[in-house]
């Protein structure tokens, strides 16, 4: 070999030379084998460093359902993913994986982050330059504790509330939604002027890979049903729910992950029109397309079985990278066998592959694969807390205040006398935060660190104020107290996908009952915290002083008492149409037939002002 030939056979270690010429070469260097393998993802609890060495894998995840350790430091998790980064980068061409997770309001697996609102909330601020820097926030979080590719944003227009996601979703309207992609940004960095729309983009080593997902229309199932058939015409399905994505691949987003649902009855995991035809050609994206978890096995009934025909269909449909996540070594076998038969063709994987190395190139994994320790600190930090805060108190939407006009309930004295806390989600940090908060479904109690709503009312009454909790008053504090005012927190339990598809709506651990019971007695103020609107009874409306939509606001329980005492103003808007009975569902803002209970964009503030109107 010549000087000049054994110069060219380093060129993808060249962090100076084309992106485009890096990948080529890299390709060219690759067997099927490595290729196969840099199309698969697999779970940590299964990984051998040996397999991520030998068989090239691509990327590996930490999946919501398997319990994370208790308590876990970040700096653990870096070790242990510096340690199969290691053995990635010992592999024979020495390329970095790309490990996931799923970050959708901070890097809420893991014990002490920052837990911002979830996305029905960041909804109901409206503000985009807040979402980006969130988005920021996350990116540091996620990076500090040696993960480079975050599961994140959900981008569905959540047309029924019945959905189990729907608190993942910023909105049912599609322009809200695409206003709040520039979270996008603040994960990523700011594409330069002039990017080239749909070539992904990594700013540098305190950014993330960013997933735009699910797609397309899993916010618009029949019925709210989660993985369900979204039934439309392809106009609908375009304008109302494929539009965000436009502004994401503006945007440079790196991956798109594909829908669990169905459109017109075809499942989107095997929808060659809408994976291959439009997203990578007429919409142009560069990046890669990654399966959901598991969902291959899903492609056929039951699940699971003739696992490869399930390949064979989702791979020449588009997907390029599959989050298997155990079944690997079957995964990758069924791969290779269906190349070497020509039911893949090597063009299709090839493809796969370039799109995948693409992402590593840009988001310079191979120049910096291993954790910054120095970004350690940054995890719950001073200033992402206090981030947070801000983007609960923007998120809080005033329904009611005052049961006649002019008569205001809210501001809240701060020294009033004596004070009822009370309810299930008064001092629940668990439920204050909900799905995805250390857990897949969540969980219930002090699972992180941060401040509930007793807490931050705890820190701000005065002095002298006695203030009383109990999660059920008895009798005897029901009528044996003068109080100044009660404080009634209620809502969901937490919960994530499935298992929050919902047909009632109603309060759950009964909610309405209690509060009903202490409004009887006690003026008071009614903070709903849920993943969308649930139902609410006119009478029960009518014996409430105040009523705020907090959504799941996270771990900053001060953004709740910093607008409830008047030091900040209420600007929080519905980012769903409230409606009156289940009955009436879907219902959406332009409907016909539309007669909700509170609009889309409502919102009442202190000046006695409805800022739908604004």
């Amino acid at each position: 070999m010549n000087q000049v030939e054994e110069t060219m056979s380093y060129v993808y270690k060249n962090p100076n030379a084309p992106i485009e010429d890096r990948i080529k070469d890299l390709v060219s260097r690759m067997t099927l084998q490595e290729k196969v393998g840099q199309m698969t993802q697999i779970e940590l609890c299964v990984a051998t460093l040996d397999d991520v060495r030998n068989l090239s894998i691509g990327s590996m995840v930490s999946g919501g359902g398997k319990e994370p350790l208790e308590k876990a430091m970040a700096s653990d998790w870096a070790e242990t993913i510096d340690r199969f980064q290691q053995a990635a980068v010992d592999s024979r061409l020495g390329i970095p994986l790309a490990y996931g997770i799923d970050a959708v309001h901070g890097n809420n697996r893991f014990y002490g982050a920052t837990i911002f609102p979830h996305n029905i909330g960041l909804g109901a601020t409206g503000d985009a330059d807040l979402a980006q820097r969130i988005g920021a926030a996350v990116a540091l979080e996620v990076r500090a504790s040696g993960i480079h590719f975050n599961f994140a944003p959900c981008v569905a227009v959540c047309r029924d509330p019945r959905w189990g996601r729907c608190y993942e979703s910023f909105s049912e309207d599609t322009n809200i939604v695409r206003k709040m992609t520039s979270i996008i940004t603040g994960l990523q960095g700011q594409p330069p002027v002039g990017h080239s729309k749909g070539y992904p983009f990594v700013a540098g080593r305190y950014n993330v890979i960013a997933c735009a997902k699910h797609f397309v229309g899993d916010g618009g199932t029949e019925k709210g049903i989660n993985e369900g058939n979204t039934i439309s015409s392809y106009d609908e399905l375009e304008s109302i729910h494929m539009a965000p994505y436009l502004d994401c691949l503006y945007k440079g987003v790196s991956t798109v992950m594909a829908s669990y649902s169905s459109w017109n009855g075809c499942k989107l995991h095997a929808h060659h029109f809408l994976l291959t035809e439009i997203l990578k050609g007429k919409l142009g994206f560069k990046g890669f397309l990654i399966s959901d978890w598991k969902a291959l096995d899903r492609l056929s009934e039951p699940r699971g079985s003739n696992y490869r025909r399930c390949v064979y269909t989702a791979i020449n449909a588009g997907i390029d990278m599959v989050m298997v996540p155990y079944r690997y070594k079957q995964f990758i076998e069924d791969l290779i066998s269906l190349v070497e038969s020509g039911e893949i063709q090597m063009t299709r994987i090839d493809d796969a592959v370039e799109r995948i190395l693409r992402v590593k190139f840009v988001a310079g994994l191979f120049e910096y694969p291993f954790s910054d320790r120095s970004l350690l600190d940054t995890i719950g930090c001073k200033l992402h807390r206090e981030l947070a805060r801000e983007a609960v108190r923007k998120s809080l939407v005033l329904l009611k205040n005052g049961k006649n006009p002019g008569k205001p309930f809210l501001p809240l004295e701060k020294n009033a006398e004596r004070v009822l806390i009370a309810g299930t989600h008064a001092n629940n940090l668990g439920y204050q935060c909900g799905g995805w908060t250390r857990y897949w479904q969540g969980s219930s109690g002090r699972i992180t660190t941060g401040t509930t709503i007793l807490d931050a009312f705890r820190e701000v009454m005065g002095e002298k104020t006695e203030v009383i909790y109990e999660k059920y008053p008895s009798p005897n504090t029901l009528s044996g107290q003068n109080f100044s005012f009660a404080i009634v927190g209620v809502g969901e339990e937490p919960y994530a996908e499935s298992a929050g598809d919902n047909s009632e709506l109603v309060i759950p651990l009964n909610g309405s009952e209690l509060i009903s019971t202490i409004a009887d007695r006690i003026p008071t103020l009614v903070i709903l915290i849920s993943g969308r609107p649930l139902v609410i009874e006119p009478w029960l409306l009518e014996k409430m002083d105040a009523l705020v939509a907090a959504w799941l606001p996270g771990t900053e329980g001060r953004g709740i008492t910093d607008v409830v005492f008047g030091d900040y103003e209420f600007e929080g808007r519905l980012p769903m149409t409230w409606f009156r009975t289940t009955e009436e569902l879907p219902i959406n803002k332009g409907d016909n037939s539309c007669d909700p209970l509170f609009p889309l964009g409502f919102g009442l503030t202190y000046k006695k002002e409805n800022l739908q109107s604004k």
